[in-house]
């Protein structure tokens, strides 16, 4: 290993108390703050002294607890506008493919529904006919029961994905469900819901696994997955998409593909400042 580089010690020990208030749910006494830095509280108090003039933490006059102060807000959120979702995402490919041995694929929602944005075929591949910036559906493709279930509303709400919300692509979500829904019903195809009633039904059950499939149904032989990343106000972000054929694709739910998979959304989630992923 590379030898570790010089720095300052005590900017390294102080920084743990500023990990524990990022990480607690609400502000802490004195003596609780430095207990879970691992510190006596009369050397937390030298630190929260130099932190208050910094204005990266707060005490109230009145309850005399400590806090994050606006200079933490300003440099999380600094950070948070400087993430690239995607660009993180395709970092985790390779490995991830490595893992399942299985193709992956990266979607966003674009103007016309789910779009796919990067695309890295395993060595394994099945034949597809699927490219960059083709629009999944919303009801035959994981893809697309993944952005229905989790776009219009943030991560852990139980809102119906067609409630009223100010978003403009959330506002688009309930009559392009009621469209496809209707060319699937023309074509008389069994393998989908045959109602909004069952629309709603099928996307509870994506939010209780926390992620969809599919079996056979947007190709026979073929199944797939979806798991939903989120940002830090819990929106979806991307969809973490797999695909193989069903004689070397493991379908379970928490099988060899749909474990990692849904592991890596988390910890993709976690790095885009997701608290709950």
């Amino acid at each position: 290993m590379p030898a570790q580089r010089a720095g300052i010690q005590s900017v390294e020990v102080g920084f743990s108390l500023l990990q524990v208030l990022g990480t607690s749910p609400g502000p802490l006494m004195l003596r609780d703050l430095a207990a879970a830095a691992g510190m006596s509280a009369a050397k937390a108090h030298r630190y929260l002294v130099s932190f208050q003039r910094l204005q990266l933490v707060t005490q109230d006059p009145g309850t005399t607890r400590y806090d994050l102060g606006p200079a933490a807000l300003t440099l999380g959120l600094a950070s948070l506008s400087r993430l690239d979702s995607v660009k993180l995402a395709r970092q985790r490919m390779a490995p991830l493919m490595e893992q399942i041995g299985q193709t992956l694929a990266l979607a966003v929602w674009g103007n016309q529904g789910p779009t796919i944005v990067h695309w890295e075929e395993s060595p394994q591949a099945i034949t597809v006919n699927l490219r960059l910036g083709d629009v999944m559906p919303l009801l035959t493709s994981a893809t697309g029961l993944c952005f229905s279930a989790f776009m219009a509303q943030p991560a852990g709400e139980s809102t119906r994905p067609w409630a009223n919300n100010s978003h403009q692509s959330h506002d688009r979500l309930p009559p392009l469900l009621r469209d496809e829904l209707a060319r699937m019903q023309k074509l008389a195809r069994k393998d989908v819901p045959r109602s909004m009633a069952e629309v709603t039904a099928l996307l509870d059950e994506v939010r209780r696994r926390g992620m969809a499939r599919v079996v056979d149904t947007l190709l026979p032989g073929v199944a797939g997955f979806c798991a939903p990343v989120f940002d830090a106000d819990g929106h979806l972000v991307l969809g973490m998409v797999t695909l193989g054929s069903l004689a070397n694709f493991d379908p379970d739910w928490d099988g060899a593909v749909a474990r990692p998979l849904s592991a890596a959304a988390r910890q993709l989630s976690s790095d885009l400042g997701y608290a709950n992923a």
